[in-house]
């Protein structure tokens, strides 16, 4: 008896490292020490700051996986992997350095996990981010054949004086919110059960989404905002605070990037909701209150900012091909948002 007798094949796991070489240093960037295939990956750090902080994050899609197993379609989970964790490191005004991935599956399957490698790995570039590092976990009888989970890890850099904790924001500054590029990778499992509960297949295309199935619609990835900031940043945008717009929806979210004795006062109307979410209100019988807790509602990503440098922001993105708007203001509070169900 051996390893692969009890499931685990080691060969394949050294193919699989040699299927994704190209992918992994396609992402490289100068400050990468090293290539594929040690214990542990090294990052020189970048030079030109003072007082540099590391920020790091780590995250996970969910069960979105779900839908690209059962659709057999791997590549966008891999964005998402690394967007959820690359965007909650910008919010501290860090830009992403290197990227670490774990994925964990009943059998490794190298065309499966190759095209989540390779997602995985364009989303590195999205962000400017190295792919650094990852392991791959073979885990016979803990997961089903054709099942695997992903966890994603990122360290970014800061100057200590440019460092975003909410301090910087003040009473006045108005919430930019970015477009998102649908539900992103939060809600899925109330989006699987309205689908299972109204008997549709992920192949079904409602006349709303003008020929695309549920599928591809909730395959989506997950926008990555992080060029696009540290570009305005670079640009002298004076940004005072980010949220990443992720589990929770804005209610949960907006708050955690104000100061003390602050709420943002928000403009209902103030942005178009795409479709997506009309349909799943309308077709799960889902209250207001319930989709704004739970999905982003067409907002992935908000800024605060003075007034004086809103519509400067909004033509930035909008260049970059993000749609901007003007949702609300920062007010005297404690935490709140005001006005989020007004009609």
């Amino acid at each position: 008896m051996d390893y692969r007798d009890a499931g685990v094949d080691v060969e394949a796991g050294r193919a699989f490292v040699g299927q994704i070489r190209n992918l992994v240093h396609s992402t490289f960037r100068p400050e990468v020490l090293g290539g594929l295939g040690g214990f542990s990956g090294c990052f020189q750090l970048p030079t030109g700051y003072r007082e540099p902080v590391l920020v790091s994050g780590t995250d996970g899609v969910g069960t979105k996986l779900k839908i690209a197993q059962i659709l057999n379609c791997h590549h966008t989970v891999g964005i998402d992997l690394v967007a959820m964790c690359v965007n909650d490191v910008l919010t501290s005004g860090a830009e992403p350095l290197f990227f670490l991935d774990y994925v964990a599956t009943g059998k490794l399957e190298g065309e499966q996990l190759t095209q989540v490698v390779s997602g995985i790995a364009q989303g590195c570039k999205l962000a400017g981010a190295a792919l650094l590092g990852g392991e791959t976990a073979e885990m016979p009888g803990f997961y089903q054949v054709g099942e695997y989970d992903l966890a994603g890890f990122c360290v970014g850099i800061v100057e200590k004086s440019k460092m975003l904790d909410g301090s910087q924001v003040q009473v006045g500054d108005l919430a930019i919110g970015l477009a998102s590029s649908g539900i992103h990778s939060n809600g899925v499992s109330l989006v699987r059960k309205i689908i299972s509960d109204g008997g549709f297949a992920w192949d079904h295309t409602p006349q709303l989404f003008h020929g695309k199935t549920l599928g591809s619609i909730f395959l989506t990835p997950t926008r990555i905002y992080v060029k696009s900031v540290l570009s305005a940043l670079h640009q002298g945008l004076e940004i005072h605070g980010m949220a990443h717009i992720t589990g929770g929806g804005l209610p949960e979210n907006l708050p955690r990037c104000l100061g003390a004795n602050q709420a943002v006062k928000i403009h209902p109307g103030s942005w178009p909701i795409p479709p997506i979410f009309k349909w799943l209100a309308d077709f799960g019988s889902v209250g207001a209150e319930a989709m704004y807790n739970t999905f982003n509602m067409g907002l992935g990503f908000v800024l605060i900012l003075p007034p004086t440098q809103a519509q400067q922001a909004i033509t930035h993105f909008q260049s970059q091909h993000i749609p901007a708007f003007t949702i609300g203001e920062v007010v005297e509070g404690t935490g709140e948002l005001i006005g989020l169900f007004d009609s």
